[in-house]
């Protein structure tokens, strides 16, 4: 074998595993990407409910007027929730443990507006008011929907990064691993229902 063949061989196998290792990298970016991608539509699906609010307030302030400290805890969690903005670059458990605090608590509040709701029968036949419910009851099932996507393309990108021989790749070129959007402490756990009171 002549050493021009050599030499041939040896840069053919350099460029192999160029490639190789190219195709790995963007393969990698292309799922770092779709978990980006999925947390802005769980971030999405949050303001849509977030914008649907104020709707349901004006509605429930009409037939409501003296329930006041609910629809204050109703607005006040909203203008919450729809300040806590997450850099996609930037999720910690931490910071998703906050998200999901300041989201769990307008879920509380809107469950106490719709206890309101149920002593004003006058306000659950008006259907501009049940096409608001319907809205969020749906945009409730797109969070489910939204969350659970993210947390199989986190799943993904992380169980690509970690196999081997991409686990090189992925320290060389900085990709860690990111975190899952988390139930709440307690989901597990049915809601006690009390009849006595």
């Amino acid at each position: 074998m002549s050493k021009l063949t050599k030499i041939l061989i040896i840069v053919g196998i350099i460029a192999v595993v160029i490639l190789w290792g190219v195709r790995i990298y963007n393969n990698m970016v292309k799922l770092d990407e779709a978990a980006t991608s999925a947390w802005q539509k769980v971030e999405a699906e949050y303001q849509r409910r977030a914008d649907l609010i104020p709707n349901v307030v004006n509605t429930v302030k009409g037939a409501a007027d003296y329930e006041r400290s609910t629809l204050e805890a109703v607005i006040e969690a909203r203008s919450n929730a729809t300040s806590m903005k997450i850099d996609p670059s930037k999720l910690t458990e931490e910071n998703i443990a906050a998200f999901q605090q300041v989201q769990d608590q307008l879920s509380s509040a809107l469950s106490r507006l719709m206890v309101v709701v149920e002593r004003y029968p006058e306000l659950k036949a008006n259907a501009n008011f049940e096409h608001l419910i319907t809205e969020l009851e749906g945009t409730e099932n797109r969070i489910k929907t939204a969350r659970n996507n993210f947390n199989e393309a986190v799943q993904t990108y992380n169980t690509t990064i970690r196999r081997f021989p991409n686990n090189m790749f992925a320290g060389m070129f900085g990709f860690e691993k990111r975190v899952y959007f988390q139930a709440k402490e307690g989901a597990e756990n049915a809601p006690e229902v009390n009849f006595e009171n």
